[in-house]
């Protein structure tokens, strides 16, 4: 099984389905996964293709590993999403925190009409995190969907891991991103270009800081000009194949809670 093609040469991409088909093949036990990605500058060796490659990437990769199974249909990837703390680099496509909300309303109305319960955001793009979080709550109030947020990473920002030696802040465009990236797209990283840019100082802090209990705003030209975050420098297609064939495994196994999820009454 490949390419999120189920055996028999079926298609779980929603979009392959005719609209008749629609009514047969998905129903209220169905999971709609939608990939959100960016399209945004990532420094000097990566292109701006880097979140929207990944959360592609993954969500093919789990509806390959359990889309039979559990009865997952892939939405078309949502590529342009809340990148605005990137505005500063030219090229850098966003919406803006009030246009993406509405778009992701819009999609669930539109996935609601079909009968399907669960909608699943799989979110490759660090920015979105706390957006989504809202528009899990909105699609639940205004549309009754039951709804999920899964990263093929959680962002160090929020709580996720990072490495020891970017000291916790591998933020964007750093090792892990990078490695991935390398991974799923072999020759579009230019390693020559990298270099360590982690602010160590706020290691220091014990609250504010990535992943501290003060949150703070911030851009990402706002500690370097090349507008990434972390060391890259050791990145290696390796250890991203390491990294990505785990968010698979681990989101397979968190979309068969999703199948089964109910609220405790």
């Amino acid at each position: 099984m490949a390419n999120g093609l189920p055996s028999g040469g079926m298609s779980r991409r929603y979009e392959d389905l005719s609209g008749p088909e629609i009514g047969s093949a998905i129903s209220p036990t169905s999971i709609l996964l939608l990939p959100i990605g960016a399209v945004e500058q990532h420094g000097p060796h990566l292109p701006m293709s880097v979140d929207h490659v990944i959360a592609h990437e993954t969500a093919d990769a789990v509806v390959a590993e359990c889309g039979d199974e559990l009865d997952v249909w892939q939405l078309p990837t949502m590529s342009i999403s809340k990148s605005n703390e990137h505005a500063w680099a030219p090229g850098t496509l966003y919406l803006s925190p009030e246009t993406m909300l509405a778009v992701l309303r819009d999609i669930g109305r539109s996935v609601a009409s079909t009968g399907a319960e669960r909608l699943v955001l799989l979110n490759g793009h660090g920015g979105n995190t706390t957006h989504l979080g809202t528009a899990l709550r909105e699609l639940r109030l205004e549309i009754g969907l039951k709804t999920f947020l899964m990263h093929p990473s959680l962002p160090p920002a929020y709580g996720g891991t990072s490495t020891e030696d970017e000291l916790g802040m591998g933020i964007h465009g750093g090792l892990n991103e990078t490695s991935v990236f390398m991974h799923l797209r072999p020759g579009q990283v230019d390693l020559t270009k990298a270099e360590r840019k982690v602010p160590e100082a706020l290691a220091e802090n014990r609250h504010v800081k990535f992943g501290g209990s003060v949150s703070f705003g911030w851009l990402s030209n706002d500690f370097d000009p090349d507008g990434y975050i972390g060391d890259p420098t050791g990145a290696s297609a390796e250890l991203g194949k390491t990294l990505f064939e785990q968010a698979v495994a681990g989101l397979s196994e968190a979309m068969a809670e999703v199948k089964t999820f109910e609220f405790g009454r």
